[in-house]
């Protein structure tokens, strides 16, 4: 019986040079990358994810050419316009984690948007890292540790009571990393989170990971042992 990850986190790499390999502008790829959110996420859906984790925009991607940063801010705008409708109807749920006050005031207020009107639905969370660094979220959650601790809310803590200080507070546990375009490196993403998930990495650029490559990519997931530490005794 093939089991489905309740939590997929997804690196979607490679829309640059998806788009160079076909001798058009980078902004096509990243075009094409966001109509493939919205495959993944029903496809996700359909197959009964509890969540998908995506990521979508890293702290470090502010270093980018100005004209790609604004046109990647330009895109949730095209994205909840064409398929905000559809993903209502599919009971998904909008979430998004990150520093969102960094983020241009329309695309903010875009998301902001969605999630409020998707904040009823009980499928599955759709949840967006956007302007998120996981050295910089651990660093937020140690202060504010540190600070209930000084104001006398908490005197001690272990590992989920930590949890508790992360953007990904109240989501499942990420059984599955899938990074996409053959890159093997996590860049910044999850590192608390990603302790003891299974990791695929798919040679496939994002715009073209179609639903026999995330098919293949949980097959995968479910041929692994996963023993957490200790011995296989099967």
């Amino acid at each position: 019986m093939i089991k489905i990850p309740e939590h997929i986190a997804i690196i979607m790499d490679g829309n640059g040079r998806w788009a160079k390999a076909k001798g058009k502008v980078r902004t096509e790829g990243h075009y094409q990358g966001v109509k493939n959110v919205r495959d993944t996420a029903i496809y996700a859906n359909e197959l009964g994810v509890k969540c998908l984790t995506l990521y979508a925009f890293s702290t470090e991607n502010w270093k980018r050419p100005e004209d790609e940063i604004n046109y990647i801010m330009s895109l949730p705008k095209v994205f909840f316009a064409s398929y905000l409708k559809e993903l209502m109807e599919k009971n998904i749920r909008i979430r998004m984690m990150g520093e969102i006050e960094r983020i241009p005031e329309n695309a903010r207020r875009i998301f902001l948007d969605a999630i409020e009107k998707t904040k009823n639905n009980t499928g599955m969370t759709l949840n967006f890292a956007l302007n998120y660094g996981s050295r910089r979220e651990i660093v937020l959650a140690a202060r504010k540790y540190a600070e209930d601790v000084k104001n006398g809310r908490i005197n001690d803590i272990d590992e989920n009571g930590f949890a508790e200080y992360l953007m990904t507070d109240s989501l499942p546990e990420i059984e599955l990393l899938i990074r996409t375009s053959g890159e093997k490196r996590l860049s910044n993403f999850l590192l608390y989170q990603l302790a003891y998930s299974e990791m695929v990495f798919s040679e496939v650029y994002w715009p073209d990971f179609d639903y026999k490559e995330f098919d293949r990519c949980i097959d995968e997931f479910n041929h692994r042992k996963r023993r957490y530490g200790g011995l296989d005794e099967s």
